[in-house]
């Protein structure tokens, strides 16, 4: 297969621009649907012509279908999306970065999204692509476990909806952190488990509340029935942000970054700070799973991308706790970049 590629770039190499080209417009329609042919080619930057001739290929190839409201991608069109996802990894040789920073972080699996879109399609791609791995990965009897944050947001929006019930139960990984409820983790695991065609239940609790409070508010009917069904979760997935984002998300004072930074935390995960060699330099106290939980959870799905998460990534992800890490093109270059190796890659971003 890589020598196949390697003939097209260099016999038709037009060929390679035309299969990116209409992997972006195709994506472009999933993510803007419906979407008039004019708006479309300004989201893109191409002409109206070369929007208009590749949206004839798609119709008649019942990729899409267009109305008076505008361009929508057909069921068919969807899975022929994922097809491309993978063609276009192999055309931009992202499979061999996989490994590099398989081999670097010492994971079970690492999917990496195509670096060659919009930095705005970024989190949208990391979610559409951890959507389609936790389909695969989630069966009956499963209780799966979620963070907040806009990454796992936009997880949830990227799920499509199951057409049948399913005997799998979505709990908050954590307490909420007094933020937007539509990326506190309640909110999430509610939209999981509509998506999934589960059941629920939620965590009304904040995730930083007072050390002195937390075992009397823990013994309360309904939050010690939610965190006795958490601490059996065999899939979690969640995010890591950077030390300094995540220390005024949980409310610490610009003084209190300020002492965090200096002491060299880089990263944030489950209430935990860690420096750039992974070491814990600082926690919080909360409520739900902390890192210990993690080692006795079967399958742990880490979602983290842009190029600002590449050292905190590197600090908070290892085999003790993680399996799985998806993250994007670019952000993969930067981590291994960091580690002194050569990214690699066919193609320029």
């Amino acid at each position: 297969m890589e020598n196949l590629f390697k003939v097209q770039q260099k016999i038709v190499p037009e060929i390679v621009k035309k299969a990116q080209q209409r992997y972006n417009i195709l994506r472009g329609i999933y993510y803007n649907q419906p979407v008039g042919r004019r708006a479309l080619a300004k989201i893109l930057g191409l002409s109206e012509r070369t929007i208009r001739n590749d949206l004839d290929f798609f119709e008649k190839n019942s990729f899409i279908e267009i109305s008076p409201a505008g361009t929508q991608i057909t069921r068919i069109g969807e899975r022929f999306l994922i097809e491309l996802d993978e063609y276009i990894k192999e055309l931009r040789d992202i499979s061999q970065l996989e490994n590099k920073l398989k081999n670097i972080l010492g994971l079970k699996k690492i999917k990496l999204v195509n670096g060659a879109v919009p930095a705005g399609n970024i989190k949208a791609e990391i979610g559409r692509t951890a959507a389609q791995l936790l389909k695969q990965e989630i069966k009956n009897g499963d209780i799966l476990a979620v963070t907040g944050g806009t990454t796992l947001a936009q997880v949830a929006q990227e799920m499509t909806h199951s057409s049948e019930r399913r005997n799998i139960t979505v709990v908050p990984g954590r307490g909420g952190l007094g933020e937007s409820v539509e990326i506190q983790a309640n909110t999430i695991a509610a939209k999981f488990a509509k998506k999934l065609g589960g059941s629920y239940h939620l965590l009304q609790i904040p995730d930083n509340m007072a050390e002195e409070n937390i075992y009397r508010i823990t013994k309360e009917p309904t939050i010690k029935k939610t965190l006795k069904i958490l601490k059996k979760a065999n899939i979690l997935i969640h995010g890591v942000g950077t030390a300094e984002d995540m220390a005024g998300r949980r409310g610490k004072n610009r003084e209190e970054i300020k002492e965090l930074l200096k002491a060299g935390a880089v990263s944030e995960a489950f209430g935990f700070y860690f420096n750039a060699k992974g070491e814990i330099i600082h926690s919080t106290t909360s409520v739900g799973l902390n890192l210990d939980d993690l080692r006795n959870i079967d399958k742990v799905i880490v979602v983290a991308g842009g190029e600002d998460k590449a050292e905190a990534i590197l600090a908070a992800v290892s085999p003790v706790y993680q399996d799985i890490l998806i993250t994007d093109e670019i952000t993969a270059k930067k981590i291994i970049s960091l580690k002194g190796g050569e990214a690699g890659g066919r193609l320029a971003n």
